[in-house]
């Protein structure tokens, strides 16, 4: 072979990063890609139910920012987000028992950007990560893409047991522990107030940041509201508190946002500053317009009627559809609701035959940081009306009283 043909032979570009080729995709999202033919009723997503979303209003929002103010909405803006949108959202925290200033919040492009920010400013390769079991499957890949080691906490039907988060604190002395208590994702469950203490007091004893993801809390429908952890005592300076309008507004417009401690959030913004610069300016100034213009509270109020309806029609037709000796949450809001059948039951091999009669779920397993329940499975009550919920649940009935195998 000449020097000519050794330099032209083609040679292989350099592999993946290994944080690329170590975390998988999202089976949510795969799944959905499955299931879009539209005669499928699709319990997989976690997605609001487009019909309630005040389409008016947030159209009349964008015209008057446009109109009014047209060189600052397209123009760049800071990386902490619209002091405007940051007071509006610091004004909400406080009404709401969290004494917050405008500078104590970063805006974000969703709150799924928060966690990816707080991933690449806490954690680094090798780091313990403790979590829900089961979680949030998206918090998984985010901090598995930062090379977290991920650990589920114990819990039971109320959520994670705090004397087994701190005998995990004590042993594998983790950065952070990251909770959606408010009706988690993927349970639909509320943890307790005596369990909110409890983790404060376990995170200031023992040293550990709490992430508490809250883009649930406002669909309530039933109980009394929990407060955050961020407001017990010994959680002031040691969580961070995400938020996100993709459930209460729209999540077409991107917007979530972070209250952190001060050098955390500092460094946050620095992160999300190499990540996308700034959150799209034209879109926060409208969501600020929209909250001085409009009444959110009442319009969640509407949509969370809504959705106790259609959780009502789910729970009543669940004991025809599920096989005899399962069981399933019962939320007090958000959007999704948890079952187990019997073991003998792998929902992930039977969501093909599932498939095939038109109606999907999500299978459990995903959503295990540890070893899985392969028989527990979730279901968004949100997306469809009552009479489509219950014409699901027949076909889901039918395709599992084919038996456990697959």
């Amino acid at each position: 072979m000449t020097v000519t043909e050794v330099e032209t032979a083609p040679v292989p570009v350099p592999p993946l990063a290994a944080r690329a080729r170590a975390v998988g995709g999202s089976a949510v999202r795969d799944i959905l890609a499955v299931t879009a033919r539209p005669e499928v009723i699709n319990f997989a997503g976690g997605l609001p139910a487009p019909e309630l979303f005040d389409a008016e209003g947030i159209a009349e929002a964008y015209r008057a920012v446009l109109a009014q103010a047209p060189g600052r909405a397209l123009q760049y803006s800071t990386t902490e987000g619209e002091p405007g949108l940051r007071g509006a959202l610091a004004g909400r925290m406080s009404v709401r028992g969290l004494p917050t200033e405008a500078d104590d919040v970063l805006v974000t492009t969703g709150s799924q950007q928060a966690l990816s920010l707080l991933a690449t400013a806490l954690v680094e390769p090798g780091d313990t990560v403790l979590v829900e079991s089961p979680c949030y499957l998206a918090a998984l890949q985010a901090f598995g893409f930062a090379g977290a080691r991920v650990l589920a906490v114990p819990g039971d039907e109320e959520g994670l047991d705090p004397a087994a988060l701190e005998e995990l604190v004590v042993r594998e002395r983790p950065k952070l522990l990251y909770t959606v208590p408010t009706f988690q994702n993927p349970t639909g469950r509320t943890l307790p107030d005596g369990r909110r203490a409890a983790i404060a007091s376990v995170a200031a004893r023992r040293g550990l940041w709490i992430v508490e993801d809250d883009p649930y809390g406002e669909l309530r429908f039933e109980g009394e509201r929990v407060p955050w952890i961020a407001t017990y005592p010994g959680a002031e300076d040691r969580t961070v508190l995400l938020g996100s309008f993709s459930k209460v507004m729209a999540p077409g417009l991107r917007l979530g946002w972070l209250r952190a401690p001060g050098e955390l959030r500092r460094a946050c913004t620095v992160a999300k500053q190499a990540a996308d610069l700034h959150t799209p300016t034209v879109n926060q100034l409208a969501a600020a317009r929209y909250l001085a213009d409009r009444d959110l509270d009442a319009h969640v109020r509407r949509v969370a009627g809504v959705y106790r309806e259609r959780r009502d029609a789910m729970l009543a037709g669940l004991a025809r559809a599920l096989p005899e000796g399962s069981a399933w949450s019962r939320p007090q809001g958000g959007m999704f609701l948890w079952a187990r059948l019997p073991a003998a039951y792998d929902t992930t091999e039977l969501l093909a035959r599932v498939v095939r009669h038109d109606v999907a779920y999500v299978p459990g397993a995903p959503f295990y940081a540890g070893e899985p329940d392969r028989s527990t499975l979730r279901l968004c009550f949100v997306t469809q009306t009552p009479e489509e919920i219950g014409e699901g649940l027949r076909r889901l009935g039918v395709a599992l009283r084919g038996g456990p195998g697959a």
